[in-house]
């Protein structure tokens, strides 16, 4: 039975942690390299799913679809709270 009042609680192992900040990495490099805006385009794909936002160049659009939209926002907020 499902409880409105509880927390479910989401975790990702720390494999998958070094796969998406790899991945977020060479995706960003890659749009980079293509003149794209790399937060501009990771903002499109994130809130479609759509991986045309992603540029094929460096292989980048194959390697972002290797892992969950939950999994990169997982890391990218991860990452900007750290700082």
């Amino acid at each position: 039975m499902y409880d409105d009042q509880s927390t479910m609680k989401f975790n990702i192992d720390q494999e998958k942690q070094e796969e998406a900040r790899s991945i977020i990495e060479s995706v960003y490099q890659a749009l980079e390299e293509k003149g794209y805006n790399p937060v501009n385009q990771f903002i499109g794909y994130m809130l479609s799913g759509d991986p045309t936002y992603i540029t094929s160049h460096n292989n980048a659009r194959s390697m972002i679809s290797k892992i969950e939209r939950d999994e990169l926002l997982e890391e990218l907020l991860r990452s900007y709270l750290s700082k």
